[in-house]
Order: structure tokens, then C-alpha cells, then sequence
């Protein structure tokens, strides 16, 4: 009997992407997916000869061993991603649609791949992905309310802020069970009018917001700042969309968002500027753990001996040209 399995990244991207497919073509499909910097999910897939794994929003490159295993196993893999792959295996079982353009997410993606079917859920997942310009593209081409896209900012806001975190304790809600809610419904307009858990969320971003707008740079220039937040569950959760948010607001700058990690390390979020939106994920890959895509990457887990060396690399990087 043929097994289905969906294996996806928790954030907005994630969800929004699923949700899609699953529009189109629905399926009872088995779901593997965690917090954000979950990314070697690949790896915990037992799939066989006949069987099919669609995968999203997560890199390539970072489970390439895991796919050739399932490959050479007979497994067939549908692969929607925008972030950094490397080189994509010629495989008959491979069917690949890769994109690592700055100015594209994974819902983008299948959203072309469906011809915009179901958009509203792309448009969501752009804004929370922090691609608010792709975003109001994309809803230029439906009949939306200024009410609306504000709507669908905040359901792929919230969506992702609650994909951040060190395990799924930080976590407001588990990935699977939240598209589990997802799946309710048929637009994301619809789950943010009628859903409970929409609300809930909303209001723990408010508030972990707030907080998070309280803390000081730790170092600012013209070109760059870096935030470090304090060892806590709201600094795990908000770190990804206060980097969006610093990133919004000050489009010229660099920003590094970096939070203390169970390890006595940190984790980083890392943004390129909007300005110039390229650039994140070579910083992040110098270090073990990192990756991403060019205008967003992040480093799983820093040791404290290598942040001093992260800021100055950082700093360098984002420096005016003149500066380097």
C-alpha cells in the first residue's frame, strides 16, 4: 500500500504550502514537521519503494543524505524550497521545484505551480515570511479589502512567530496540530474570523512583541544592529519575527536577532537589508548550523566562543562598501 507523507517546515511558509497542495490535492497524508530550526527532517522518514514524500520549505542541501537514501530505497519525492540546495540530484524519483531567489518563498512557489488557486494562503505566508512587497503583488490579483490584506499579514505573522523556538515546548501550539487547525479550513481569511487559536496566537505575539521591543540594540550602526535577548521562552518564540520587524523598519540595515540556546550557546536569526536583500545565508553557512537563503538565514546553534567572532563577521559584511 502506498504511504503519503508530507514533510514540512512549521512556520507560516511551511503550513501555507501544505495547505495548498492539500487543497488541490487532498490526501490523508502522514506529517512529519517541528519547530523552524527543525531542518534535518528528512531524516526521521521511513519510506520504501512506492511511496510518496512531498517535502517543503526545508533545505535540500541540509538532508541531501537522507534523500538519496529514500531515492535509492524506491521512494518518490516532490520538493518545493527557497532555500540554499546546492546540487540537485538527477533522479527519475526526483521532481524538484527549487527557487533561491530573495524575492520568493515556498508558498510563492506552489502557488505557481497550482496557477494561483488558492492565493490567499500564499499571500499569508509571504507576509510572514518577510516578503510584505511579494505579498501586496500578489494580492493585487484578487479582489481584497484593505481589511483583508491586514487580515492576511497578521495570520502569516502569527503563523510564523509561533514556529520559533528551541523544541516544540517553546511552542504555543505543535506544527502538526496547528495545520491539523489549518486544515478546517479553506482560506486563511475564514480560519482567522473563525478559528480560536488565531486569536490566542495573536495576542502572545502582541505581547512577546512588546516585550522584545523593550530590549536595546547591543550594537547599531548605519548599516547594521545586533539584538541579544534574554534567556527566556518569549525571546525563543519572537526571535523571528523581531527580525522581521527590525527588518521592515529599518530597510538600510542588517539585523542579527541572537538568543541564548540550552547548549550555553545561541541561536541566530540573521537579515539581510531589505535595501539590498542578499547576502544572509553565506554569513550563516561560515558557521556550523547555518543556512537559509540570501535576504534570511539563520545558525542553529553558536557556541559562546564564536559570537564575538559572528558580530565581526557580520559587521564586515553588511559595511559599506567603502568599509570593507
Amino acid at each position: 500500500m502506498t504511504r503519503l507523507i508530507d514533510v514540512f517546515n512549521g512556520d507560516a511558509d511551511g503550513l501555507c504550502a501544505l495547505r495548498q497542495l492539500r487543497l488541490a490535492e487532498p490526501a490523508d497524508a502522514e506529517l512529519v514537521t517541528g519547530p523552524k530550526r527543525a531542518i534535518e527532517l528528512l531524516a526521521g522518514v521511513d519510506a520504501a519503494a512506492g511511496d510518496r514524500v512531498t517535502v517543503l520549505d526545508v533545505s535540500l542541501d541540509r538532508n541531501r543524505a537522507a534523500l538519496e537514501r529514500l531515492l535509492g530505497r524506491g521512494a518518490s519525492v516532490r520538493w518545493f524550497d527557497h532555500h540554499f540546495a546546492g546540487p540537485i540530484p538527477a533522479h527519475p524519483l526526483l521532481e524538484a521545484h527549487i527557487d533561491q531567489s530573495p524575492a520568493t518563498c515556498t508558498s510563492v512557489i506552489v502557488d505557481g505551480f497550482l496557477g494561483g488557486r488558492f492565493r490567499a494562503w500564499a499571500i499569508a505566508a509571504a507576509f510572514g515570511d518577510g516578503l510584505p512587497e511579494v505579498a501586496e503583488r500578489l494580492a493585487g490579483s484578487r479582489a481584497l479589502t484593505p481589511r483583508d490584506r491586514e487580515t492576511l499579514r497578521a495570520v502569516g505573522e502569527v503563523l510564523n512567530y509561533n514556529a520559533y523556538g528551541e523544541s516544540e515546548a517553546d511552542l504555543l501550539v505543535a506544527p502538526a496540530a496547528l495545520y491539523r487547525k489549518l486544515a478546517r479550513y479553506p482560506d486563511p481569511l475564514r480560519f482567522a474570523a473563525e478559528a480560536p487559536v488565531f486569536a490566542a496566537l495573536r495576542d502572545r505575539y502582541r505581547a512577546d512583541m512588546a516585550l522584545a521591543l523593550g530590549v536595546p540594540a547591543h550594537r547599531a550602526s548605519a548599516r547594521s544592529a545586533i539584538y541579544l535577548l534574554p534567556d527566556e521562552a518569549w525571546s525563543r518564540r519572537i526571535s523571528g519575527a523581531f527580525a522581521n520587524h527590525l527588518a521592515a523598519s529599518r530597510p538600510e540595515r542588517a539585523h542579527a536577532v541572537v538568543v541564548p540556546d540550552s547548549a550555553g550557546g545561541y541561536s541566530v536569526s540573521l537579515r539581510a537589508p531589505r535595501a539590498a536583500p542578499t547576502g544572509a545565508v553565506a554569513l550563516a553557512r561560515r558557521f556550523a548550523g547555518g543556512g537559509g537563503r540570501e535576504a534570511a538565514a539563520g545558525i542553529d546553534s553558536l557556541p559562546e566562543a564564536a559570537l564575538d567572532a559572528l558580530v565581526a563577521q557580520f559587521e564586515a559584511a553588511f559595511a559599506a562598501p567603502d568599509q570593507r
